[in-house]
């Protein structure tokens, strides 16, 4: 998968139990320690906005799901190609590693479980919006074909996106290890590189959403108190700060007051930088830091880092002991 996740044995039963069973209305999916896994049921009746009124209850405002809904009226036989919806939820105060792994691993879920099931995909960020009052709103935007909202538009950018994963064209391409490919400015791996060789410790770069390229934002000399500073708190960034030894730390922030469109972009292409850092510029990459607000990226958070890094680093190499006399 592209996240690297995949579906556990327990989700893979639990969904062909959910094929079935007529008396399942739904499935929700979570992300644990890497892996897919079942977290609820959805029990069905005869009809399925009825149904809708009892899952905001199991939704949480600050906890991302999959929720795979069949979606006939009538749940008297088994599933059939294409009635399933995959509802994916992620409300704006998850965290921000949630958000990113909820947002990359979407495509794929389908097609680990089999996409031939799934008639429908849909992106929600509050518990309401699958309500039967904010189920029928989405059907009649569907059945209407409305003129698009800004937000609608965002998704349609989203969805043009993701299929541009295996090809598309740019002013240069980033090598991205079998993640995705994207396209990259100028400038951005020569100052990486410079980074790298003792120029200015602190690199940002942004996504230019209309092209959606990678571009340099700034550089600076910078200090682990002033990074919070630096670094923007109103869009997303990815950050590369050189700190002691030469030691490069990768942050990838992401505010809650972000757009759809810059969450997704930057969620979904966040390995694919690391990715282009590593290869095309020779970075090492030591630590990696995610936040939702650049205040909480501290002298002290850094600091707690690297310390980690040390103790590790001083097991690893400790002098074995001398063996004893027999």
């Amino acid at each position: 998968m592209q996240s690297g996740i995949s579906a556990s044995a327990e989700l893979t039963a639990a969904f062909q139990n959910l094929l079935s069973s007529p008396s399942q209305r739904g499935l929700l999916i979570s992300i644990e320690s890497e892996r897919l896994v079942p977290s609820s049921t959805l029990p069905g009746t005869s009809s399925f906005y009825a149904d809708l009124s009892a899952l905001s209850t199991q939704l949480k405002p600050d906890a991302a799901r999959y929720i795979i809904l069949r979606r006939p009226d009538s749940l008297s036989a088994t599933s059939q190609p294409g009635e399933l919806v995959l509802v994916t939820y992620i409300p704006l105060p998850a965290p921000v590693r949630q958000k990113t792994l909820f947002a990359s691993t979407r495509l794929s879920l389908p097609r680990e479980l089999g996409s031939e099931h799934f008639g429908e995909h849909v992106w929600v960020e509050r518990a309401d919006e699958v309500t039967e009052e904010g189920w029928r709103k989405h059907e009649k935007h569907v059945q209407l074909d409305q003129p698009l909202t800004q937000e609608e538009r965002d998704l349609v950018g989203i969805k043009e996106a993701e299929a541009k994963e295996s090809g598309g064209t740019g002013s240069r391409r980033g090598h991205t290890g079998g993640t995705l490919d994207i396209r990259v400015g100028d400038r951005v791996v020569d100052t990486l590189r410079d980074l790298k060789n003792g120029g200015p410790n602190l690199v940002q770069l942004k996504f230019d959403i209309p092209t959606e390229t990678v571009v340099l934002d700034s550089t600076k000399s910078a200090t682990p108190a002033s990074l919070s500073n630096d670094i923007s708190s109103t869009e997303p960034r990815y950050s590369f700060y050189r700190h002691t030894n030469d030691a490069i730390l990768f942050i990838y922030t992401c505010p809650t007051t972000s757009k759809i469109k810059e969450r997704m972009i930057y969620a979904t292409s966040e390995r694919s930088v690391r990715g282009l850092a590593t290869s095309e510029a020779g970075i090492e990459i030591a630590k990696k830091l995610e936040a939702s607000n650049p205040a909480d990226v501290t002298a002290q958070s850094i600091e707690d880092e690297f310390k980690e890094t040390i103790v590790e680093t001083k097991q690893a190499f400790s002098k074995p002991k001398r063996p004893g006399r027999r």
